[in-house]
């Protein structure tokens, strides 16, 4: 009688915790999906610059039903230059994740002048980083986290953290440090 009592006492507690889990997972969807993402824009003082058009022969975005497929976008600066530099000799990681944030600008203005509104945004999917940098170069995830930061900022966590790749290249289009796909789905 004893062990049925320990088991059934056992058994109830996990039923009791996996209860407030899934309540407290709720909770944080539900606050996740009441985010105003054009409101954080202006609450983090982001202005998105007007969408640059493709440098060869890609669209920057393609939407195919509630997906946004966007091409690799690469940093540019406030005036609209390329952020140039090999990551490991030219450019250190705090620049490179400034470079990566740059991205994440370029990514949503491309985005917003597609579908209008980021907050018709449901969530990121994916994310694909690449960083143009020294074959010993291991930090290619802290340079990516630049971008995914600001993602995660404006979306929250459940909306704005999605797959992740966050690779090193021998080099990438004009130099620049690195580029940034990503994959979101629409509401």
């Amino acid at each position: 009688m004893r062990n049925k009592l320990t088991w059934l006492s056992c058994w109830i507690a996990a039923a009791t915790l996996l209860g407030i889990t899934f309540a407290f997972a709720s909770q944080l969807q539900q606050a996740d999906s009441d985010i105003d993402a054009e409101a954080k824009l202006r609450e983090l003082g982001i202005e998105l610059p007007k969408p640059t058009p493709s440098l060869a022969i890609y669209k920057k975005i393609v939407i195919v039903d509630n997906m946004a497929y966007l091409s690799g976008h690469i940093p540019l600066d406030e005036d609209g230059q390329i952020m140039t530099g090999k990551v490991g000799r030219d450019v250190g990681i705090d620049e490179a994740a400034k470079a990566a944030r740059r991205c994440a600008i370029g990514l949503l203005a491309t985005l917003r002048g597609e579908i209008g509104s980021l907050n018709k945004v449901k969530r990121l999917v994916k994310t694909t980083g690449m960083v143009n940098c020294t074959d010993s170069e291991t930090q290619q995830p802290e340079v990516i986290n630049g971008c995914s930061q600001l993602i995660v900022d404006i979306f929250g966590e459940d909306r704005g953290k999605g797959a992740r790749a966050a690779v090193g290249m021998a080099s990438l289009p004009r130099g620049a440090i690195c580029e940034i796909e990503m994959i979101f789905e629409l509401k």
